[in-house]
């Protein structure tokens, strides 16, 4: 079969929607010598996964160091995708700490992970904290994709009101911050974020196309199905199946979307619009760790954050066996059952993690994988939920960052180590040199072995 090259850009394209592709052969240097064209360089991808209240530390550490670390009960889950993790002890998250400013952790914890930078203490107008290292990174890497970058969550948004002892709402519900005082809200509506991803340039025709698919009933992949002929005749057999696979993950998403939601009869035509998002957490954050699956392997992204819960989120687990708030039993008092159901709902949290990571891992991207081509870091802004600590954070980083980071160990720093050296080592992997960046004192070490 002759197949001809193609542009790391195209889209299938329909009324309304535009579905970008998978990387295929067709776009890569043996397909594209005849043009001339200059071999590709595979994206690094980076995303920041925030959970709530710390963790119960004792049974998260791990005892040793180096390669081959024990996996403790709340890393269990951790153990198909072991080899791609990177356990980072001794970080510490100083501008979360009060500094003069009495009571706050969770709105300081929330607010200073990603910007390494010290609340205003305000619960109206006068905002102040600092950009996110995501928005850093995606004010460079944003202007070779579609989206600059992607804020999900479980939990929403709020950009004003008072939540935590005179903070403003704003810092304890929003982690990315595009400026000082604006914050990026999230979204948490998965059915709203397939829409933003594989929706048209025009907003009206996203409606008028939305409608019309609620009414027949008809997939977002129906309304590019004669693109979607045009350009799978141009291209070889491994590249059909693999987008074969592609537009069938798509198509099993959108309808697991359709299915958590509830549906209401609306107007005259009785079109039936789903509405809210899942009863189900479980189901929830799969479907938005889908969601951002999809989104780095088209990639129509190279920047995500996704918020578990906001930090101070007081959410029960009845599923668990955990009827109580989370932030209420986050105060154990060394209380033996209540760091049992801690440790349940850590448990449970990294369990999320380990599908994210497995789900990036199965995508070819490539001569490797997609999980190879990214960062993940997974932590939260608060140590021990009793005494509201903000040294020697739960921090993981997962990915290769290709080729830049030697996983499947434990590393320790010296206590007190800002975890926005991190961030610098971070943003050099992504291409975006920074010399400094909040609070840093300079790049963190060991992460290449």
């Amino acid at each position: 079969m002759k197949t001809w090259p193609i542009s790391r850009r195209t889209a299938l394209r329909g009324i309304g929607v535009s579905v970008a592709l998978p990387l295929l052969e067709a776009m890569t240097p043996a397909r594209s010598n005849a043009l001339g064209a200059n071999p590709p360089t595979a994206p690094t991808r980076a995303a920041f996964v925030y959970v709530s209240n710390g963790v119960h530390m004792p049974a998260w550490t791990p005892t040793t160091t180096g390669s081959g670390f024990d996996l403790p009960p709340i890393l269990a889950p951790l153990k198909p995708v072991r080899d791609e993790v990177l356990g980072l002890s001794g970080l510490t998250l100083d501008k979360a700490r009060a500094h003069g400013d009495g009571n706050g952790d969770h709105a300081r914890a929330m607010s200073a992970f990603l910007t390494g930078s010290h609340p205003r203490k305000t619960n109206g107008a006068g905002l102040r904290v600092g950009i996110s290292v995501d928005q850093v990174a995606a004010a460079k890497l944003g202007q070779a994709t579609r989206f600059p970058s992607l804020e999900v969550g479980c939990e929403g948004s709020k950009s004003d009101g008072a939540c935590d002892h005179g903070y403003s709402c704003a810092y304890q519900t929003n982690l990315s911050w595009r400026g000082e005082s604006t914050p990026a809200a999230k979204e948490i509506d998965p059915r709203l974020v397939f829409e933003w991803l594989f929706g048209g340039p025009n907003p009206n025709e996203n409606d008028t196309s939305r409608g019309r698919r609620a009414r027949d009933r008809k997939s977002i992949l129906d309304f590019v199905s004669e693109d979607t002929t045009r350009v799978r005749g141009t291209l070889g057999v491994a590249d059909q199946r693999k987008l074969d696979e592609y537009l069938t993950g798509v198509r099993e998403l959108e309808r697991r979307i359709a299915q958590a939601q509830p549906a209401v009869e609306v107007g005259q035509a009785k079109i039936t619009k789903p509405v809210g998002i899942p009863a189900d957490f479980r189901e929830h954050a799969r479907l938005m760790c889908d969601l951002l699956v999809l989104a780095f392997q088209a990639d129509l992204t190279r920047v995500a954050t996704f918020v578990f819960a906001n930090d101070g989120s007081n959410r029960s687990y009845p599923t668990l066996g955990v009827p109580e708030g989370h932030h209420d039993i986050s105060h154990h008092d060394r209380d033996a059952k209540k760091q049992q159901k801690i440790q349940k709902i850590n448990t449970f949290h990294v369990e999320q993690f380990a599908y994210l990571l497995g789900k990036l891992k199965a995508v070819m991207d490539g001569d490797g994988t997609l999980l190879d081509r990214c960062l993940i870091l997974y932590g939260s802004g608060i140590s021990d939920g009793d005494t509201h600590n903000h040294g020697d954070l739960p921090i993981l980083l997962a990915g290769r960052g290709n080729g830049t980071v030697k996983t499947g160990r434990h590393v320790g720093y010296p206590r007190e180590t800002p975890l926005t050296n991190l961030y610098l080592s971070m943003l050099d992997r992504l291409g975006v040199s920074v010399d400094a960046f909040g609070d840093s004192t300079g790049r963190l070490g060991g992460l290449a072995g």
